[in-house]
């Protein structure tokens, strides 16, 4: 059980200026709760690099952050569901050689396919939802961790999900994977000198299209937009914080609707 006040932290922002300097990766970084983090941590003087497969939507946020007068951010196309393990490598070399440094990455990005039974799961379909938001967000970790080593704070966040439900097949499987993945990591980098932190965020539902998608019936106007729920992503990432390392929140019950009832 984390410690930490939900309720506070998801009205947390950060102090103008307290990331200049910081490189943040930001994957998923085109639409929802992404671009919200994406958009936020620029406003905070972050470099960021925006990663998705949408190249439109990634022009969209560049667009808001450059017309923001925030820095300028970088875009960086890629699909982790066909993407090799020498893309990833070639990232970081390019996220080296073009910002000399990595300070934060926001695994966010997912995609969860078709639900449906596991007697039935297409077995090519496995595969891509795996690849999408498994294999993927470690290999992309594993190709960055020697910068977020050198980065005097570096951290990780992984937008979590409880998914352990019926008919979410792969990517119930993969978030779980996800849950334990922050675990392994968070003890390997526990202590100096190659101290990270590592932790994750589980928003529950939130107005996107990833949420629409796959309960079309739902009266989105009840649920809190993805600028509401930035706040806890934002003090992972703030270099204000030192210690904080392993947790794994979920923000559901903590989440108003707009009539302010939970």
């Amino acid at each position: 059980m984390t410690d930490l006040n939900i309720p506070r932290l998801m009205d947390y922002r950060p102090e103008p200026g307290a990331f200049d300097q910081r490189v943040i990766l930001v994957t998923g970084a085109a639409d929802g709760i992404g671009r919200a983090v994406a958009e936020a941590s620029a406003a905070a003087g972050a470099t960021v690099v925006l990663l998705d497969k949408d190249i439109k939507g990634l022009e969209q946020v560049y667009d808001v952050i450059e017309q923001a007068g925030h820095p300028q951010p970088a875009i960086y196309p890629l699909n982790l569901e066909g993407a090799t393990v020498k893309d990833y490598g070639d990232l970081a070399e390019n996220i080296r050689e073009s910002l000399g440094r990595l300070d934060g990455v926001v695994l966010n990005a997912g995609w969860a396919g078709t639900l449906m039974p596991m007697k039935n799961y297409d077995p090519e379909l496995w595969f891509k939802v795996i690849n999408s938001n498994l294999h993927g967000p470690f290999f992309l970790m594993q190709a960055v961790l020697p910068l977020l080593e050198e980065s005097p704070i570096g951290s990780i966040v992984i937008s979590t999900q409880n998914a352990r439900k019926a008919f979410w097949g792969a990517f119930g499987m993969a978030k779980a994977a996800q849950d334990a993945l922050i675990d392994i990591l968070s003890n390997e980098h526990r202590n100096e000198p190659r101290f990270l932190h590592v932790n994750g965020v589980d928003t529950g539902p939130v107005r996107t299209r990833f949420r629409a998608g796959h309960y079309p019936g739902e009266n989105a106007e009840l649920l809190p937009a993805p600028d509401e729920v930035v706040g806890p992503y934002l003090y992972f990432l703030d270099p204000g914080d030192r210690t904080t390392t392993g947790e794994n929140i979920s923000l559901e019950e903590f989440a108003l609707v707009p009539d302010g009832s939970a």
